[in-house]
C-alpha cells in the first residue's frame, strides 16, 4: 500500500484491535511470523501480509448480506387478500457489519392500483365554519363518485371538532353552557364547545356521510386557536372505533380556517400533563382527556401518524396556508391544499391531494441504531441515480423506483448484540425488517490455548502471540517480573524515566525488539535511531542530497545545511553576459537571492525597472530585426537574446499598465518598443515596423494660424465687450425704472399753464321798448 499504512501505525496489539482500525486492516495468526530480530506488525494490509509469508492464517471478516424474504411487487391492490398485495421489496434482510466496511442492498417500491382507500373528514365546527358546513351535506355522494374512479374500494367516515372546553378556549361561564352564542347578534344560537367527537367510523354507505353531516351544528369557541390537534391525535390512534384497515391506503382530511392550539398552549388552561399519545374516545365516542392532557406536539403528531400508516391532508384557507405548508416539513407524509372559505372546492382538493399522495414515494427508517450509518440513493423514473435522496415525485399509479441503501456500522458493541430497524415508505403498511449482527471477533481468538507450551506454560496462546500469566514476561512469557523483571527492564531504557525501547521496540527480557515502520528501519540498542526522521525540504528527505543516519543528514559532496539543501556549486548563478547574477544580486545556496529592486528571473536578468533595460532591449531588437549594433554577431545575438519574443506592429499599443515603454534615435526619427516580462521567464518586445519620424510645419501655415488666431481672439474680445455694455445698460435702465416707481406728485394743476380761452364779465343795463335788461356781455 501507497502512503500512510494506518494498519501498521495503528500499534494494535490484539486481532480484534487490528479489524478496528480500518475495514482493509488484516491480522496474521500465524506462530513464526516476521523476523528474530524485529517486530513484523501482525496488523497490515492483506496484500503485504501475504507478501511477507502469511497465508493461509489470516483474519480478515467482511460485511455481509442475505436475504431472508423477497415476495415479489404486486400489481393490482383490490380483488385480493390484504396479505397478497405487496407494495416493498425485500421484506426482510440479514446484516453482518464490520466496523467500517460499508455494505448496500436495493429496495423496490411500487404504488399499486386499485388500493382500496379509507379516508376519514375531520371538520372545524367552530362557528366560522357554518357555510363549509352547508355546503358539504351532500359532499359523501359526490366525494364517493369521484374516488370510484381512481379505486374501487372507498370508505368514508367523518369527525368534527372545536376546542377544549376549559377556560381561556371555551366559553365556560353558566350562561353559556348550552348556548355559548348568548348575546351574539349574528349568531344566537349554536352547541356547547366540545374537543374531539367522533361521528361516523368508515363505511362504503356514504349515505350515512350524509346524514351524519346534515345533523351536525356549529359551535363556539372564545380564542382563535382551535384544538385540532386533539382530534388528529385521536383519529390517529383509535384505530378500532375509525375503522381504519390494514389493507388500505389510510387518507384523514383536516378542515380548519384557523392556526392549531400546539403542545405547552395547555398550560394557559392549567393543562401541564403532556399527551400520552393513547386513545380516549369514551362510549359516547367524545375525547374523555380533553380537559386533563396537554395538546400533542408536532413530534408525537407525526410519529401516531406514521405509525398507523395515515397520510395527513391539511384543507386550510389561504392565509393560513403558509404556516401549515411549515407544518408539512416536520410531519412526513403530509401535504396542504388551499381550502376555499366556503369549502366549495373540497371534492377537487380531496382529490388533487390523493394524487399528489399517490405521485411520490418517501422513505422512512424507524428505531435506527444510533452506531450505523445509513445513506441513500434514489433511482426514479428518469433513471438517474440522486445521491443522499430517499424520495421520488412525479410517479403514476404502477411506476416502480428503487433505492440503494448503504449501511456501515461505526464501533462494536458489547459481545453478541443485535438489532434490528425498519425501512418503510411514508404512509405504507409495507415494510422492509433489516437485522443487524456484528463481526467484531476473530476466528482465532475462539482457537486460544491456555498454558500453552508456545508461551512456555505461562500463557494462553491466541492469533499467534502469547497473553503472558501474571508474573511473567517476554514474547514467549519466558521471564519472570520482580527483581530480576525490572532489571531486565532497565536495560532495555536508554535513560531513567525514559519509556521501553524509546516506545519503538518491545523489551524481550533484556533485550530491545524494534518495530518495523513503513516509513524505514527502526535500529540502535533501544531502538532510538532511524533513517526516516531527519529534516526535509519540500517534502523530500535530506533534500534528496544526503544520508539520514539517526536523526541526522550526511550530506552529498556539494551540498551543505541541516537538510543538504544547499549546494556550494556557483556556475548556476552566472548570467549569460558572465556576471554574477547580472550584477543584481547574491549567489546563495547555488542560487541567485536579487536585491536589486525589481530583478527578477534564475541569475536576476529580468528587471523591467532597472536603469539601462531599455538599451539591453535595444541591442536585441536591432541584431534580430536590422541585423546591426553591437551584439550584431549572429551567434551572440542568439545567446544573449534567446529569450526576447520580438513582434512588430504598425501602431504601438500604449494601455498595458505591464509594459514599459522605450525609445531611442535613428537617424532623425524615433524607434519605439514596448518590454513586458512574461510568466514563463521570456520578455515579449513589441516594436514599431518604421521609425517615427516628424516633418518641419510649413512657414505659409504657421503665417495664417498666427493670423487666424489674432482674429480670432479679436471676435472674442468684442463679443466680450458687447456683452459688457449690454449688461451695464440694462442695470441703469432698470435703476431708472425704479426711481420713477418711487416718485410721488402732486395731482393739482399746474401754477405755470394757461389756458388758451380767456373770459371777461361785463355788467350792463338798458332800455327797449320801455323795459330795462340787465345782462353781461362776453
Amino acid at each position: 500500500a501507497e502512503g500512510l499504512n494506518l494498519c501498521t501505525s495503528g500499534s494494535a496489539t490484539s486481532c480484534e484491535e487490528c479489524l478496528l482500525i480500518h475495514p482493509k486492516c488484516a491480522w496474521c495468526s500465524k506462530e513464526d511470523f516476521g523476523s528474530t530480530k524485529s517486530i513484523t506488525s501482525r496488523c497490515d494490509f492483506l496484500q503485504n501480509l501475504i507478501a511477507n509469508g502469511c497465508a493461509g492464517a489470516i483474519e480478515n471478516p467482511s460485511s455481509s448480506i442475505s436475504v431472508v424474504k423477497n415476495v415479489p411487487l404486486s400489481s393490482k391492490g383490490s380483488g385480493q387478500s390484504h396479505l397478497d398485495v405487496t407494495q416493498i421489496t425485500p421484506q426482510k434482510v440479514a446484516l453482518n457489519l464490520r466496523p467500517g466496511d460499508q455494505t448496500s442492498f436495493r429496495v423496490q417500491v411500487r404504488q399499486v392500483e386499485d388500493y382500496p382507500v379509507d379516508l376519514y373528514y375531520l371538520m372545524d365546527l367552530s362557528l366560522s365554519m357554518n357555510d363549509d358546513l352547508d355546503n358539504i351535506r351532500n359532499l359523501g355522494t359526490k366525494l364517493a363518485e369521484e374516488m370510484r374512479k381512481l379505486t374501487s374500494n372507498f370508505r368514508l367516515g367523518f369527525g368534527s371538532f372545536v376546542d377544549k372546553n376549559i377556560s381561556p378556549f371555551s366559553y365556560t361561564a353558566p350562561r353559556y353552557q348550552n348556548n355559548p352564542c348568548i348575546g351574539y347578534k349574528l349568531f344566537p344560537s349554536c352547541v356547547p364547545s366540545f374537543g374531539f367527537r367522533h361521528l361516523l367510523s368508515l363505511t362504503d354507505k356514504v349515505d350515512r356521510f350524509n346524514e351524519e353531516v346534515q345533523k351536525q351544528k356549529v359551535s363556539r369557541n372564545r380564542d382563535a386557536p382551535e384544538g385540532g390537534f386533539d382530534a388528529i391525535l385521536q383519529a390517529a390512534v383509535c384505530k378500532e372505533k375509525i375503522g381504519w384497515r390494514k389493507e388500505a391506503s389510510h387518507l384523514l382530511v383536516f378542515t380548519t380556517d384557523d392556526v392549531p392550539h400546539i403542545a405547552l398552549d395547555g398550560k394557559l388552561g392549567g393543562l401541564v400533563q403532556p399527551h400520552d399519545g393513547q386513545c380516549h374516545l369514551n362510549e359516547a365516542n367524545e375525547y374523555s382527556a380533553s380537559s386533563q392532557l396537554d395538546y400533542p406536539s408536532l413530534a408525537l403528531l407525526g410519529e401516531k401518524l406514521a405509525e398507523n400508516n395515515i397520510h395527513l391532508i391539511f384543507a386550510v384557507t389561504k392565509s393560513h396556508y403558509i404556516l401549515y405548508k411549515n407544518f408539512t416539513t416536520l410531519i412526513p407524509g403530509t401535504t396542504v391544499e388551499i381550502l376555499h372559505k366556503d369549502s366549495k372546492n373540497i371534492i377537487e382538493l380531496i382529490v388533487k391531494a390523493y394524487n399528489s399522495i399517490r405521485s411520490k414515494v418517501e422513505l422512512t427508517v424507524w428505531d435506527s441504531p444510533e452506531d450505523i450509518g445509513l445513506t441513500f440513493t434514489a433511482t426514479c423514473q428518469d433513471g438517474l441515480s440522486y445521491p443522499g435522496l430517499r424520495k421520488c415525485g412525479d410517479l403514476k399509479i404502477g411506476d416502480t423506483v428503487s433505492f440503494e441503501v448503504a449501511v456501515e456500522a461505526r464501533s462494536c458493541p458489547a459481545e453478541d448484540t443485535s438489532h434490528t430497524f425498519t425501512i418503510k415508505p411514508a404512509g405504507f403498511r409495507d415494510t422492509l425488517e433489516v437485522a443487524v449482527t456484528y463481526s467484531c471477533l476473530c476466528g482465532c481468538t475462539g482457537r486460544a490455548a491456555p498454558a500453552s507450551g508456545k508461551c512456555s506454560g505461562n500463557g494462553t496462546y491466541a492469533c499467534g502471540l502469547c497473553d503472558c500469566d501474571p508474573g511473567y514476561l517476554g514474547a514467549r512469557c519466558e521471564c519472570e517480573e520482580g527483581a530480576s523483571g525490572d532489571l531486565h527492564h532497565a536495560l532495555c531504557r536508554e535513560a531513567e524515566g525514559k519509556p521501553l525501547c524509546s516506545g519503538r521496540g518491545e523489551c524481550s527480557c533484556n533485550q530491545c525488539l524494534c518495530y518495523e515502520s513503513e516509513f524505514g528501519n527502526i535500529y540502535g540498542p533501544f531502538c532510538e535511531c532511524d533513517d526516516f526522521s531527519c529534516a526535509r525540504y519540500k517534502g523530500v528527505l535530506c533534500s534528496g542530497h544526503g544520508e539520514c543516519h539517526c536523526g541526522e543528514c550526511k550530506c552529498h559532496a556539494g551540498y551543505i545545511g541541516d537538510n543538504c539543501n544547499c549546494s556550494t556549486e556557483m556556475d548556476s548563478c552566472v548570467s549569460s553576459d558572465g556576471q554574477m547574477c547580472s550584477g543584481r544580486g547574491a549567489c546563495v545556496c547555488g542560487k541567485c537571492q536579487c536585491t536589486e529592486p525589481g530583478a527578477f528571473g534564475e541569475t536576476c536578468e529580468k528587471c523591467p525597472t532597472c536603469p539601462g533595460v531599455c538599451s539591453t532591449k535595444r541591442d536585441c531588437i536591432e541584431c534580430k530585426l536590422f541585423n546591426s549594433g553591437r551584439l550584431a554577431d549572429n551567434q551572440t545575438c542568439q545567446k544573449h537574446c534567446k529569450d526576447e519574443i520580438i513582434t512588430t506592429v504598425d501602431v504601438l499599443e500604449t494601455d498595458d499598465p505591464n509594459a514599459i515603454l522605450c525609445a531611442y534615435p535613428v537617424n532623425n526619427c524615433v524607434m519605439k518598443f514596448t518590454y513586458l516580462e512574461l510568466p514563463s521567464g521570456k520578455s515579449n518586445l513589441t516594436v514599431l515596423k518604421e521609425p517615427a519620424c516628424s516633418s518641419a510645419p510649413s512657414a505659409v501655415t504657421i503665417v495664417l494660424a498666427v493670423i487666424g488666431s489674432v482674429v480670432l481672439i479679436g471676435i472674442i474680445l468684442l463679443a466680450l465687450w458687447k456683452l459688457l455694455v449690454t449688461i451695464h445698460d440694462r442695470r441703469e435702465f432698470d435703476r431708472f425704472q425704479s426711481e420713477r416707481s418711487r416718485a410721488r406728485y402732486e395731482m393739482a394743476s399746474n401754477p405755470l399753464y394757461r389756458k388758451p380761452i380767456s373770459t371777461h364779465n361785463v355788467e350792463f343795463t338798458f332800455n327797449k321798448l320801455n323795459k330795462s335788461y340787465n345782462g353781461t356781455v362776453d
